[in-house]
């Protein structure tokens, strides 16, 4: 049996997804599965264990270089696609973009969201199987677990979170810049600060408070990494409050990314794509929320603490608010060096969660 899994964008969203694979394999391990996904993210999955092949989709790319670019890629890819022919694809993105290329695999089944769970409309034209989602499938895994549930029943339970490879070199290579920064049997923190939208930020000055408490009082040494300029500039602003403890990673590979995080003893971060790897590698991690709801997005299980803002009119989805700097400062430094605290003294099998361990 061949499946394509069509799950392009965005970082998160397809660390999310990765409970699928598990999900498929238990039930039918000689299937040969494939997944569609933005070339960017492509080394997050490429070499993984449960995959056949990743098709890296150049879209962003082709489009920037013009429409005639463009229309050969789309073309290309068709062509692949249909090279050996799919018995099955599971459109687990549910707009337009993830439509074309279900529609264009020309697969006999093509199963994907109903009305109310698609994110444009007109990718209900491209499946003929539309999986309608319950109250159950509030987490945005279980709602990719609900279309691979429809394709394949009587599968039993999937992971929580993940699986996720670490890549061999990349391993190597990060434990070699641990080596020569001196992180030789000590425990490693990774604090992300950044994140793709502002309302997901907590304070600045907050995350400087949390690291001069880490440093000072708790005697850690917090690796901050970043993704570009902006979040470069507030690790060092943090890193300042540590009084030259602290480690701004260098800018490293995606594979290099989850090697590092593969090592951490703790992950803290918000809604942002280096929590959610964490978690798919069963790192501990201690989740901050603001306009996004943890209950959705967050991790789940008993090595994770997820701190929701209290805000009334939260998780509000919004990427702009007059209330922004309120809502940055309604999780206090307290809360989050506490749950940090607690993950860290209990070690990787104990914890808490905010939700039922399921």
């Amino acid at each position: 049996m061949r499946i394509l899994i069509v799950k392009i964008s965005a970082l998160g969203d397809v660390v999310h997804s990765l409970p699928v694979l598990a999900y498929i394999k238990k039930l039918h391990p000689e299937a040969e599965i494939d997944w569609l996904v933005e070339e960017g993210l492509a080394p997050l999955l490429e070499g993984h264990p449960l995959l056949h092949r990743v098709h890296r989709l150049g879209f962003k790319r082709w489009r920037r270089q013009g429409f005639i670019v463009l229309l050969r890629g789309l073309l290309e890819m068709a062509r692949t696609l249909r090279r050996q022919p799919y018995d099955v694809v599971l459109d687990l993105q549910g707009n337009c973009k993830s439509g074309l290329f279900t529609l264009l695999s020309k697969a006999r089944l093509r199963y994907g969201f109903a009305r109310h769970g698609v994110r444009e409309w007109p990718n209900l034209l491209a499946t003929n199987r539309k999986v309608v989602l319950g109250e159950a499938d509030h987490h945005i895994s279980d709602r990719s677990l609900a279309v691979a549930r429809e394709a394949f029943p009587s599968g039993g339970k999937a992971p929580l979170a993940g699986p996720l490879h670490v890549d061999e070199g990349a391993a190597a290579q990060v434990d070699r810049q641990l080596h020569q920064a001196g992180f030789d049997g000590q425990p490693l923190l990774v604090l992300q600060y950044g994140t793709t939208w502002r309302t997901k930020l907590w304070s600045l000055d907050y995350w400087r408070e949390l690291v001069r408490r880490l440093t000072l009082e708790n005697g850690f040494r917090p690796v901050l990494i970043w993704g570009n300029d902006e979040e470069r500039q507030a690790a060092e602003l943090i890193a300042a409050a540590s009084n030259g403890r602290a480690v701004i990673w260098p800018r490293a590979s995606l594979q290099e990314l989850v090697a590092l995080l593969q090592r951490a003893a703790l992950v803290v971060g918000g809604d942002t794509g280096p929590i959610h790897i964490a978690a798919a590698l069963q790192r501990p991690t201690v989740s901050i929320f603001r306009a996004t709801d943890a209950t959705r997005n967050g991790p789940r299980g008993k090595e994770h603490i997820r701190l929701q803002a209290p805000m009334p009119c939260g998780p509000c989805l919004k990427k702009t608010c007059p209330q922004d700097a309120e809502c940055a400062r309604s999780i206090s430094v307290s809360q989050v060096h506490e749950a940090v605290s607690k993950l860290l003294a209990f070690g990787s099998g104990c914890g808490r969660t905010t939700d039922e361990d399921r």
